[in-house]
């Protein structure tokens, strides 16, 4: 599984080059971007494809020197269920 990165983007395409999982991160702010949304396919459900989306996205909010907001309801439920990871996000 290949991870495709694009600016506030991370995707993965199947072999047939269609998009089959996603998250989104835009930026909102100065430094602040918005974990908006998290996508992923039937095929992939229940394999943790969304939390490895979640961790790939920190590692390019970590690099980046951002924090991040949670309107996805997956992101929020992941953020608080990994309170290690609280310093990437802004306290709401």
């Amino acid at each position: 599984m290949k991870f495709i990165y694009e600016a506030n983007r991370i995707y993965i395409n199947d072999d047939r080059e269609q998009m089959i999982a996603e998250i989104t991160f835009p930026l909102v702010g100065d430094n602040i971007v918005d974990l908006d949304h998290t996508y992923v396919s039937n095929v992939l459900r229940g394999q943790g494809i969304a939390g490895k989306l979640m961790e790939e996205a920190l590692k390019v909010i970590e690099k980046n020197g951002w924090k991040a907001n949670t309107s996805c309801s997956y992101a929020a439920y992941w953020k608080d269920e990994h309170p290690n990871k609280a310093e990437f996000f802004n306290q709401v």
